[in-house]
């Protein structure tokens, strides 16, 4: 009987945020009730989209938005997204040099498949959002980890980076405000990494998906702080934002000498089109939305900021449970756990003992080891049931 090959890139995808999900459903389905702190899913809590935008796409559907868009996105919304960066971070954007993605995790794919080959290698923080690390994988390339300070609040070391690139060295990524520490990146550390790229001829990969929910500090656009020198791809969208995590629309922006972006944005496009295009109507939506007043936003931050304090006291309290420094934005804490075990067999056991999925640190790199990540997202109250679950196991597993 013959037996279906797998390729062997497709062994080399490990998603750690949700590898446990299963494991977890069967614990439901048993009766148990599994607190989930291992997504950044806002609307799997208590927050919903704004009724305008909701409005706005039911609206495009009854207009009869339902056919194929350009594969670079609707030129409404490429130009509504123009409007939000420069209104919101200060950046110059043509709409021609905007693209409309399925999430930012298609534009992560898009950008590896544009700009690396096999045996290429790419500068990532550690610890990093898994998919610049998934897709370096995927495509056979070298992933290579610069540090960050987890004494400086997670601060990159332009030093490191700096020593680390060589020639086949094809980008930097730049993750601000960051995915799992929530840090938010200093001005002038920003401008020193952009200072490196242009030294080297390198484009710098800024993911800024969180940049409206920033509690502590300022954050700066890698865009804005550039010089004209610098090729800065901006990775961004609208499920955090925007709270509409499961439309699935983010975009990659491209800033720099026309000379030094126009085949990047050629081939990207390219990679686009094999996919056709991104949901249409949801564009109609979002085009109309976006260059508005975010009035929605203030209120979000708001109740973010009430339960990231919470959850960094309450950490903090529990017994072999770290957090060094506060998350300044997103909605992650990244503490450290010192237990008689490794991360990842810590997050499965607390799952299985006391029903709380959070996710192993060491998934976002070798930095993350004896971490975890978890979201507070949810509710006080929700939160103080995990952590007292938390607590309860880390009692046991130390005095065990």
């Amino acid at each position: 009987m013959s037996k279906t090959r797998l390729s062997e890139r497709i062994g080399r995808l490990d998603y750690p945020i949700r590898k446990y999900n299963a494991l977890a459903r069967s614990l439901e389905e048993k009766g148990e009730k599994v607190i989930y702190l291992n997504i950044g899913d806002p609307l799997k809590y208590d927050f919903t989209p704004p009724s305008e935008l909701v409005e706005e796409a039911c609206r495009a559907l009854r207009e009869g938005h339902h056919y194929y868009s350009p594969s670079e996105g609707l030129k409404e919304l490429r130009e509504a997204i123009a409007f939000k960066e420069k209104s919101w971070n200060g950046v110059q954007v043509d709409p021609k040099n905007v693209l409309v993605t399925n999430g930012v995790s298609e534009g992560i794919n898009a950008l590896y498949a544009a700009l690396v080959n096999e045996g290429d290698e790419v500068l990532i923080p550690d610890p990093s959002y898994p998919l610049y690390i998934n897709f370096a994988d995927f495509y056979n390339a070298k992933k290579v980890f610069y540090r960050t300070l987890e004494e400086e609040g997670w601060r990159p070391d332009p030093d490191d980076i700096r020593r680390k690139i060589t020639d086949k060295t094809r980008f930097i990524v730049i993750n601000n405000p960051h995915n799992p520490t929530g840090a938010v990146y200093p001005e002038k550390t920003v401008k020193e990494i952009l200072d490196i790229a242009a030294e080297h001829g390198l484009p710098v990969v800024s993911d800024e998906i969180y940049d409206a929910l920033v509690f502590e500090g300022s954050f700066k656009s890698t865009a804005a702080v550039a010089s004209e020198d610098n090729v800065v791809i901006g990775m961004n969208g609208f499920s955090k934002t925007f709270l509409v995590t499961g439309w699935r629309l983010g975009y990659i922006y491209l800033r720099g000498p026309e000379e030094k972006i126009a085949d990047l944005r050629a081939a990207l496009l390219g990679f686009l089109m094999t996919r056709l295009s991104a949901v249409t109507p949801l564009q109609v939506a979002l085009a109309r939305f976006a260059v508005k007043a975010p009035k929605h936003l203030e209120d979000l931050k708001r109740r973010l900021d009430e339960r990231r304090r919470y959850t960094v006291r309450r950490l903090n309290e529990i017994p072999g449970v770290s957090l060094a420094t506060s998350p300044a934005g997103a909605f992650y804490a990244f503490p450290r756990i010192d237990v008689d075990m490794d991360d990842e067999e810590f997050t499965k056991r607390l799952l299985l003992e006391e029903k709380v999925f959070v996710v192993y640190g060491s998934g976002f790199g070798p930095l993350g080891a004896r971490h975890v990540r978890l979201v507070f997202l949810p509710p006080v109250q929700q939160l103080e049931e995990a952590f007292v679950r938390m607590e309860r196991f880390m009692r046991r597993v130390a005095g065990s």
